[in-house]
């Protein structure tokens, strides 16, 4: 039997999963990971990679490594030039002013990339579940216009997939807390994601979802916290051994990967060990790179990065006509690991009044075991223009078809 899916699909990584027992279940990629890179690779022999097996090789393979697809999806080539500045591959004009990436002498479009992660998603799925995955929904941030949307839909049938409905990602981290089901309420989304920050303000309540207003950094993520762990890093071992690791390619792919585990240990942990046994050599020999980093010196590493959320949050206010104790929930939904230092920020910020439920004493409320992690990497804008179509009422669904999933909470998985 055919079943549906939920698919967060995003800048830097993507999640799907499904209603597994009545309970929505982020479900494991063929590696065994929850988050799928969304990242393809075509390699010099001709092959293609897609999500983790891609990401691995991207320093080493920048021109044919095609990532942050999302942020070219469904516009044209005059709306992309800050874009096109900071990727590593080739930005070319297709026909009609579209954005198309060309790759040893091939275009690809946004929406072939993206679909080509959409697959792997839905194949992962299917061997997970043991049936076919023919349907999804797919989310898509507030500030998506109608091009953008439907070129989502448009990836998702490349890939093979029914999409059954494109819907806000806030909306959706407010429907996977259950915040429709109170009372009216003002909620504040805040999204730290892999490569971009949104900040999104929401009617919720009686079955009903609004967007009032989104700001962000489109700019600022968990991949600007990782770069700050590897300069770090690399600054340290050229004062110690006279040589610059970020030179080399494949040692600087070994430190980005360290860093990453380094910033998703720091999230349990005052303190973490890096080990990266002969990450290069001289002619004295091989050269092995050790260090301890502690959670206090990765704050500090970062501060200004924490700093940068607190302007759109206040902008997303005052867009929404509202004061910062207007709010009465804080639905916190981020992939970056940064996120307590974050909180620690916005509540210096907002006064504790407006937050009736923190942050985490919402998360784990959502968890019977553990608190739930949110893998969601959202995208932002600085544009506070809500879509036209944001306004979803969730009262009115039609009963889903057989083993359907409409909405889930595919934004939530255990550490």
């Amino acid at each position: 039997m055919a079943k549906a899916v939920g698919i967060d699909l995003g800048t830097t990584n993507s999640v799907v999963a499904a209603m597994e027992g009545g309970t929505p279940e982020v479900l494991p990629n063929a590696e065994g990971g929850r988050v799928t890179p969304s990242v393809v690779a075509f390699t010099p022999d001709g092959q293609r990679l897609v999500g983790q097996v891609a990401k691995r090789q991207a320093i080493l393979n920048p021109e044919g490594t095609i990532y942050s697809a999302k942020r070219f999806i469904g516009r044209k080539w005059g709306e992309v030039d800050e874009e096109a500045k900071i990727v590593s591959y080739k930005i070319v004009k297709g026909p009609n002013d579209a954005v198309r990436f060309e790759v040893r002498g091939k275009q690809y479009s946004p929406e072939e990339i993206s679909a080509q992660v959409l697959r792997k998603l839905a194949d992962d799925a299917a061997k997970y579940l043991g049936e076919r995955v023919t349907e999804a929904v797919i989310t898509v941030p507030a500030y998506f216009n109608d091009s953008q949307r439907q070129a989502t839909k448009d990836a998702g049938r490349i890939a093979g997939l029914e999409v059954l409905r494109i819907i806000n990602e806030p909306t959706a981290a407010a429907l996977a807390y259950g915040l429709d089901k109170k009372g009216q309420e003002a909620v504040l989304v805040f999204d730290l994601g892999g490569g971009t920050f949104d900040v999104s303000i929401l009617d919720v309540g009686d079955g009903v979802v609004e967007v009032r207003s989104t700001n962000g950094d489109g700019h600022l993520g968990g991949d600007d916290f990782d770069k700050r762990i590897v300069d770090h890093l690399a600054e340290e071992f050229r004062r110690d051994q006279g040589i610059d690791l970020r030179q080399d390619p494949q040692a600087l792919q070994r430190l980005y990967e360290g860093a990453e585990r380094a910033k998703v240990e720091l999230s349990s942990t005052t303190q973490t060990q890096i080990s990266l046994p002969f990450i290069t050599a001289d002619q004295t020999g091989p050269k092995h790179l050790s260090a301890t980093l502690t959670r206090a010196t990765f704050e500090e590493l970062t501060r200004d990065l924490v700093e940068r959320t607190r302007g759109p949050v206040e902008q997303a206010l005052a867009d929404a006509k509202l004061g910062a104790d207007d709010s009465s929930f804080f639905a916190f939904s981020a992939a970056s690991r940064n996120r307590c230092k974050a909180i620690a920020s916005l509540r210096r910020s907002i006064p504790c009044s407006c937050l009736k439920r923190s942050a985490i004493n919402l998360m784990s409320t959502s968890s019977k075991s553990s608190p739930p992690r949110c893998v969601s990497p959202f995208v932002a804008t600085t544009s506070n223009t809500p879509s036209p179509t944001s306004r979803i009422d969730t009262s009115n669904v039609p009963p889903p078809r057989s083993n359907t999933t409409i909405f889930s909470s595919f934004f939530l998985s255990s550490p």
